[in-house]
């Protein structure tokens, strides 16, 4: 297993635990793992990288739903905890944010039952994952809150190498920036496949899976 270091910020509970190498997505090859398991988990870690995450909202934009995909349901609960703070003004009937997550379903379409339309038609939707690096998962969430007839007022990740995805901003705690030489790969066009290096894991948002 690769040697994990650790992306410090100036608040000690916001840091970013990545392992360097050669890594296995279900999208991509990449030589970095990032882990967002505490994150998702620890709650005074979820509360902080909520505080990052919240300002980009608080002032200008409408939140009645909060879309949590990669097991976000944790920090989803915390950004509506600091946007209910002050009174933050909603459009929904009760006045509060709702914090919902989806099904998947095949091909990695996202759907929702029926009791749970009525929290996204004509809302005002934030989308909350733990990482959006190729997109698609992103992008599939904003698919569907289309489709259930929902606004999408913005995509907020713990780390992202994506500014923007179908128009709708990006907003990250971490960006490849932090990392210096970080990269993504598609699986035909990977260099250190290329190389024969081996692969020492399959990882996405939920965790890691050694090869070795």
């Amino acid at each position: 297993m690769a040697i994990e270091s650790k992306i410090r910020t100036k608040n000690k509970d916001v840091f970013l635990r990545v392992q360097k190498g050669h890594f296995a997505t279900m999208h991509s090859h990449t030589n970095y793992f990032i882990d967002v398991t505490t994150q998702k988990t620890r709650l005074s870690e979820a509360r902080a990288v909520a505080k990052e995450l919240v300002s980009n909202y608080q002032t200008n934009t409408i939140v009645d739903t909060i879309l949590c995909i990669d097991g976000m349901e944790i920090v989803g609960t915390c950004i509506a905890d600091e946007l209910t703070k002050d009174d933050y003004i909603n459009m929904n009937a009760h006045q509060t944010i709702y914090i919902i997550a989806p099904e998947f379903i095949t091909g990695g379409q996202l759907m929702f039952r029926d009791n749970l339309v009525p929290m996204i038609e004509n809302k005002h939707v934030l989308i909350v994952a733990a990482s959006v690096t190729t997109g698609k998962s992103a992008l599939a969430a904003i698919d569907a809150v289309n489709y259930y007839g929902g606004k999408v007022v913005g995509v907020s990740a713990i780390f992202a190498t994506a500014d923007e995805c179908d128009g709708h901003p990006v907003h990250s705690v971490f960006d490849p920036n932090d990392l210096g030489d970080y990269n993504s790969y598609k699986p035909n066009r990977c260099p250190m496949c290329a190389a024969k290096e081996r692969l020492e894991a399959i990882v996405n948002s939920f965790g890691y899976s050694s090869l070795k």
